[in-house]
């Protein structure tokens, strides 16, 4: 598959994305970090993500691994390759970067990214956010987005199944 500049130019590398935020930063930009699978894209996580964007100048996602979204979703998982994902993530035009991380959890990435804000479905409790601690540490707000009533992908992917 030839790769598109522009979506290419959106999924990076740790070290690209250090020096991408580095220059958001210097230009006084607000960046705003969320992570997930994002396997089936729904209306959900398209308002999600956009209210998500809506809080700050650059939106940051940190996007499993196939080998992270089995881990944390079962070997039947994810429904989409990781490249594909991250393709459809980055031709959003409200998304600013994608980065693939293959961890648990994504705190090496929030370490890296430094948001100032750090954003996670609303069905999250503060406390229960990976990487709140670091974000609010560093003078960041960590916020919530209610989830849009009647979407997820495991309910589409039991919707599928069902024929």
């Amino acid at each position: 598959m030839k790769q598109v500049k522009l979506l290419q130019s959106k999924i990076l590398s740790f070290s690209e994305l250090k020096a991408q935020t580095e220059k958001w930063r210097n230009g006084h930009e607000t960046i705003v970090f969320t992570n997930g699978c994002f396997d089936l894209l729904h209306l959900g996580h398209i308002d999600y993500l956009a209210k998500a964007r809506d809080l700050g100048n650059r939106l940051v996602i940190g996007l499993n691994t196939d080998r992270s979204v089995q881990n944390l979703k079962g070997s039947s998982r994810p429904v989409k390759d990781e490249l594909s994902r991250a393709h459809i993530l980055a031709a959003m035009g409200f998304v600013d970067a994608v980065v693939l991380f293959n961890e648990q959890t994504p705190i090496d990435l929030i370490s890296l990214v430094n948001p100032d804000i750090l954003v996670k479905g609303g069905d999250y409790a503060i406390e229960a956010i990976v990487g709140h601690e670091l974000v609010q540490k560093n003078g960041g707000k960590v916020c919530t987005i209610p989830f849009v009533e009647g979407y997820s992908s495991t309910r589409l992917i039991d919707k599928i199944n069902q024929g």
